[in-house]
């Protein structure tokens, strides 16, 4: 039986599924990643089922501001967006899997507006094009001035409604249905309240898109909607899929601050508004990025994050200050009227006031390891989005690379899933997946751990992390971890399984990766900063760290031998523990 064979994992306790349905692909999340995967599955004849946890627009996507990025504009080349990649990605992007995304990027953008998507125009009908941290060109499109998100989201989702997709709306995923040779045969789901389904049931399919997007809120402060609990990592981790690079999680620089206690999703201030001109300030209005970079405020996110961080320390100051009254009030209802409305909601009014601004958890660059087509280490399982580890942000996401990271590599899925069904490689019948457990194979948490394992993420494996903190909070997630499983093996006790104990129990096994890869890395590379490991190390670093979980939910983590992926199949990584 190969690795990670079904019989040997873990799963989510949760009642044997009462209905299901089949299809040749089935697509968890949409957003901007699981919609594309979902639309060209459709057009390549595929029946396509879209499985979302909330309402079809409710997904990660509606909430980005800033825009997509791509080579569109007169002057601009891939090969200059791909050199800002990895200038941002410190060492550690897969430079294959950028020049994938920088070729490719500004067709898949054209191809979104034939769907239906619009973006801002200049006077001459062009795209109109803004600049953003770490770019050194105007690249980046955007609609509704900062509603980029909301609009492609509308048009995906009307495309998805016109055509006619099958959609299973407010449906968490729980587990990867696999067969006896430990392909992929389906996702077992909870249907909230009412619908077509309800309760728990399953999905038949021999190919399973994830584009669950992140998991933001393993932290108590995020940009994250509440629904970004990790479930398609964890997932993927229980299947016995591999995970890299979870350490490098991106704190975005300028979060509106609420308040030190403020928990749970924060209003986002993009850095559109720092490439439009704004400039960050002190509490004395001394603007403190000159000098730390050549971009000063468009520097890569990571150095923003850090400068604003280190002069909080220095000031013992909560919070830093973005400035952009300079703007008037005309450009900030123009330009950026969906941010304007969420600070005047707040009591702020940047046209006439400097924003309180400190950086908070916002996006994930690393999840589960997929090569160039999206394929994960387990046959028949995909991933793109935020959810999946591409190689293309390496310790850092480029601002505004995401949406076109979904987009590119959401295509190249549905072309992978369509060619293999052509060359016979997908089954054209539904695979018999393997009888669901009578009893419970993994425990569950309380739902209160959830804000337990936030604190416990946001003091130990925050901005600024040490071997200490690190420490600190491995053992305390273990401790979570013990109780439940203690508490199961003594005396067959677990939490009753429900939307509140199965998020709990996916963020603490995400937790638990993160820092186990954050311990492991001993240096301070792109959003991964170490203060005991203040170097960057190139020598004993340049290498990504790969995680995965065994059949006892132990973890097995090692490191690949150089900077680049190797195959997705087959693998085992190097120098593991």
């Amino acid at each position: 039986m190969p690795a990670g064979a079904p019989s040997a994992r873990p799963r989510l306790h949760a009642p044997a599924p009462g209905w299901s349905i089949s299809a040749d692909v089935v697509v968890v999340g949409s957003g901007v990643a699981g919609l594309t995967a979902a639309l060209r599955c459709e057009a390549a004849g595929l029946t396509t089922v879209v499985v979302t946890k909330a309402r079809l627009d409710d997904g990660s996507t509606r909430w980005a501001q800033g825009g997509i990025a791509a080579a569109l504009g007169e002057g601009d080349t891939p090969e200059q967006h791909l050199d800002d990649t990895l200038v941002a990605g410190a060492g550690l992007c897969d430079e294959e899997a950028v020049r994938i995304l920088v070729t490719e990027g500004p067709d898949a953008v054209r191809r979104l507006i034939s769907t239906g998507a619009h973006f801002d125009t200049d006077d001459e009908g062009g795209i109109e094009l803004t600049r953003e941290g770490g770019h050194h060109r105007r690249r980046i499109a955007h609609a509704g001035g900062d509603a980029t998100g909301a609009e492609i989201s509308r048009a995906l989702v009307e495309a998805v409604r016109a055509r006619g997709l099958r959609t299973v709306e407010n449906a968490l995923v729980l587990d990867l249905l696999t067969d006896d040779g430990g392909r992929t045969a389906g996702v077992t789901l909870h249907v909230m309240g009412e619908g077509q389904h309800d309760g728990v049931g399953a999905v038949h399919a021999p190919a399973v898109v994830l584009a669950t997007g992140g998991m933001g809120q393993v932290f108590s402060a995020t940009t994250n909607p509440s629904v970004s609990t990790g479930d398609g990592v964890a997932l993927a981790l229980r299947a016995g899929a591999e995970v890299s690079d979870l350490e490098f999680v991106q704190f975005h620089p300028t979060v509106l601050f609420l308040g030190a206690d403020a928990e749970g999703q924060q209003p986002l201030v993009s850095e559109a508004v720092r490439g439009e001109g704004a400039h960050l300030v002190d509490a004395d209005g001394v603007r403190f990025m000159v000098g730390q970079h050549e971009l000063a405020e468009l520097a890569p996110r990571d150095i923003v994050a850090k400068g604003i961080t280190r002069r909080m320390q220095e000031q013992d100051a909560e919070h830093m200050y973005l400035d952009a009254r300079h703007f008037g009030a005309e450009m900030w209802e123009h330009r950026f009227p969906t941010i304007l409305a969420a600070c005047r909601a707040h009591g702020i009014d940047p046209v006439t006031e400097p924003v309180p601004v400190a950086p908070a958890a916002h996006y994930a660059s690393g999840g589960v390891r997929t090569d160039e087509r999206g394929r994960t280490t387990v046959p028949g399982l995909y991933a793109c989005g935020e959810v999946a580890c591409t190689g293309v942000h390496g310790a850092n996401r480029l601002a505004s690379n995401s949406l076109l990271e979904g987009l590119v590599y959401a295509e190249r899925i549905a072309a992978d899933i369509a060619g293999a069904r052509e060359a016979g490689g997908l089954r054209a019948r539904v695979p018999e997946p393997l009888a669901h457990p009578e009893t419970p194979e993994q425990p569950l948490l309380a739902p209160e751990s959830r804000f337990a394992i936030q604190r416990i993420m946001t003091r130990g494996a925050g901005v600024l992390r040490s071997a200490d903190s690190l420490q600190r909070a491995a053992d305390q997630l273990q401790r979570l971890h013990a109780e439940a499983r203690d508490a199961l093996r003594d005396n067959g006790k677990t939490a009753e399984p429900g939307v509140d104990t199965w998020e709990a129990t996916n963020l603490l096994c995400v937790a638990r990766v993160l820092v186990a890869a954050a311990l492991r890395r001993e240096e301070t590379r792109g959003c991964h900063w170490r203060e005991d490991r203040a170097e960057r190390d190139d020598a004993h670093w340049r290498r990504h760290i790969v995680v995965r979980l065994g059949p006892d939910r132990s973890l097995a983590v090692g490191t690949t031998d150089t900077a680049d992926f190797p195959p997705t199949r087959p693998h085992q990584p190097s120098q593991e523990q």
